[in-house]
């Protein structure tokens, strides 16, 4: 298991999870979404390449409509 931030909230993972997983697992599955991890954008397209690292920092955020 490694740690990583999720949010700002700690959280626990297996090693070598992909960044896809993991928001599966977390319940963003088809969500629109942005991740930055480390504080750096990750484009969607890399999700299913992405593998998570001890201490990450991951944000995301749902965008929000307005008008």
């Amino acid at each position: 298991m490694i740690s990583i931030s999720l949010n700002n909230e700690p959280k626990q993972i297996a090693e070598n999870t992909l960044l896809s997983d993991a928001l599966m697992q977390w319940g963003f599955g088809e969500t629109k979404i942005a991740v930055a991890i480390n504080g750096e954008f990750v484009p969607r397209s890399t999700y299913n390449e992405r593998q998570l690292c001890n201490r990450d920092q991951v944000d995301i955020v749902k965008p929000v409509g307005g008008g």
